[in-house]
């Protein structure tokens, strides 16, 4: 069996914006790994191929081994093929068996089980055809499956609020407890040491508290974490992260290579960014290259306790459902000191940031330049690009041309929203100096 995952440039997949604006959706994180690896994980699948928008084929084939958008993958063998958004967890599908396929409402396909033998029948020259050949010749999926209960994560929000239980499930997994780094006197582990774990390299400096009695803790390899730190679980710290004292709150997913200090409390942080200073992250979504400037907080939770909205749009506000949202912020982003991000805020990639000693607006647009309290097209986007390749030099990483192609795709793609924001920004300025 090959299994297929498949990121379709969907209507919905808007959804996850703006971490999804540069990788496929099954990149983002829940818990200690990636969806790709709860897939895989469940199937057991060791062929495995993967179907992407086309803007972002050129660097995703960097950073995997996988075959991408490969349409020679979808024949030879028996095929179950996934959205990208369908949840591990409740997938209880046999990955072999008779052809079917199961959609959602809109007709897009959740998953397609399709038997060798039937690959005869279907259009296999792109993933677009097979799926569309497949919903028209292929049996319906039955029994749950038929009732459209197909588990999917339907926004970024909802991995973040999954994150302290996931990190729990992942820690029993993984299977491993115990100190295999450093950890220096005088030292102090609160609950179980059983539900600790410090990998080979990881150095846990003097009067660090690991906070173990309400969930486990798992420190990854080579993790620094300095004096007066309090890390509480359940908590994940990836690879060569750097924690400066600071206040890891519950259900923290952090790194690798993150630099964290101030307060943080389940939050997701991928990779490469930093937030060294003082200043409140809670239930947030931060991309990769994100640099929060000191005393940068992002409010998660409304005075009064309702419900808090997202606009992912510019326009439209969706209701998460949760009285606990912060802030989504995509890769590349930097925000100055003293930066104050509403609840449930959504921060653009590329975009950069100037505060204005007010809480910033829910909707900040990808290549922003948000000063003087309004977006506007400031420096532009080449001042951004020089701005990414000095950041990624600075962890030893290259930005390449096809970076700079599928960011300038990314451009294009968030124009209709910025330069509405734009617009909104100039017309505000030239009202107040008419004032």
């Amino acid at each position: 069996m090959r299994l297929i995952f498949v990121d379709q440039p969907t209507e919905k997949r808007y959804h996850f914006d703006p971490l999804a604006l540069s990788r496929p959706i099954w990149e983002l994180r829940c818990g200690m790994t990636s969806l790709f690896d709860k897939m895989v994980d469940k199937t057991g699948a060791t062929d495995v191929a993967c179907f992407v928008p086309p803007y972002m084929a050129e660097v995703y084939r960097a950073s995997t081994s996988r075959p991408v958008n490969d349409a020679g993958m979808l024949a030879g063998d028996d095929l179950l093929v996934i959205a990208a958004h369908v949840k591990a967890a409740g997938f209880d599908v046999e990955t072999t068996g008779p052809s079917e396929v199961a959609t959602d409402a809109d007709g897009d396909v959740l998953y397609a089980r399709i038997a060798q033998d039937d690959l005869a029948k279907l259009k296999t020259d792109s993933i677009d055809a097979l799926l569309e050949s497949a919903k028209a010749q292929l049996p319906a999926a039955g029994g749950p499956a038929a009732k459209g209960n197909v588990p999917v994560w339907n926004y970024t929000w909802d991995l973040v609020l999954a994150n302290p239980e996931q990190l729990t499930i992942d820690f029993a997994a993984a299977g491993r407890s115990g100190i295999e780094g450093t950890i220096e006197e005088p030292r102090a582990i609160r609950g179980s040491e059983k539900d600790v774990y410090v990998g080979p390299g990881a150095l846990i400096h003097p009067m660090v508290v690991l906070d173990a009695a309400e969930g486990p803790i798992y420190i990854d390899e080579d993790v620094e974490i300095h004096p007066f730190s309090r890390i509480e679980g359940p908590c994940y710290i990836g690879k060569k992260s750097i924690i400066l004292g600071a206040k890891c709150r519950e259900g923290n997913s952090i790194g690798p290579m993150c630099r964290i200090g101030g307060e943080v409390e389940e939050s997701i942080i991928h990779g490469y960014s930093n937030k060294y200073h003082d200043g409140f992250l809670g239930h947030a979504y931060v991309g990769e290259w994100v640099n929060l400037g000191a005393l940068t907080t992002n409010s998660d939770l409304k005075n009064d306790y309702s419900s808090v909205s997202v606009v992912l749009d510019g326009k439209q506000p969706i209701s998460t459902g949760s009285t606990k949202v912060g802030a989504l912020i995509g890769d590349h982003t930097k925000t100055s000191i003293g930066t104050l991000f509403n609840t449930g805020a959504y921060v653009g990639a590329m975009t950069l940031i100037a505060a204005t000693g007010k809480l910033l607006p829910k909707f900040i647009p990808s290549f922003a330049w948000f000063l003087e309290g309004v977006v506007t097209k400031g420096f532009g986007k080449a001042k951004l690009y020089e701005t990414a390749k000095t950041a990624t030099s600075r962890r030893g990483r290259q930005w390449t041309e096809a970076e700079e192609s599928m960011w300038n795709e990314i451009f294009n793609l968030t124009k209709p929203a910025r330069n509405d924001a734009v617009k909104r920004g100039r017309r505000l300025l030239a009202a107040q100096r008419t004032k």
